[in-house]
């Protein structure tokens, strides 16, 4: 791995007691991907314009986890932090006719994950997740590691793959 001089992430083993979900279940299906890690400040407003600024990437590349109810059942939408996930366009990727965001605490209980670290990867109950079609635009993508300040960095087909995903466009400008 290599980051630019100055680069405030670094290099984080994925080792017992290091890792999350998300990036044992990366492991387990041999998708090869980085960790970057930064120092998350509480007081942030948005966790994604913030991981965005902490690795010095363009906020198009870092994507946001977020958990939606379409038709009553609960499901992962993964926009670019930059955009709004349009619940409409959610909904018909999943065939349903209904969204609406979802209770935090229902998604972190479904996840495993808390809030601001949800990761479309390893959540404790597999939901189905969807993924803005914008990230096929990358070489690479970052999304949550399944806690503040840690992201994963990997090729948006292996994210895909990782998630068992469909692609859509779910994403609206803010």
């Amino acid at each position: 791995m290599v980051f630019a001089p100055g680069s405030r992430c670094r290099k984080v083993p994925v080792v017992a007691g290091r890792g999350t979900t998300a990036t044992a279940a990366l492991e387990r299906a041999k998708i090869p991907f980085t960790v970057h890690e930064y120092a998350h400040d509480a007081r942030a407003g948005s966790y994604g314009r913030e991981a965005s600024e902490a690795l010095g990437v363009a906020a198009g590349r870092v994507f946001k986890t977020l958990v939606a109810e379409v038709d009553g059942a609960l499901v992962t939408g993964v926009v670019p932090v930059e955009g709004q996930l349009d619940l409409k366009a959610l909904a018909a990727a999943r065939g349903g006719k209904k969204a609406a965001m979802a209770d935090v605490t229902a998604a972190e209980r479904a996840t495993g994950y808390v809030a601001g670290g949800i990761s479309p990867v390893g959540q404790r109950k597999r939901l189905p997740v969807v993924i803005d079609e914008s990230a096929l635009g990358f070489d690479t993508v970052f999304c949550s590691a399944g806690r503040r300040g840690l992201e994963i960095e990997l090729a948006p087909g292996d994210l895909v793959k990782a998630a068992q995903a469909t692609v859509a466009a779910i994403s609206k400008q803010a």
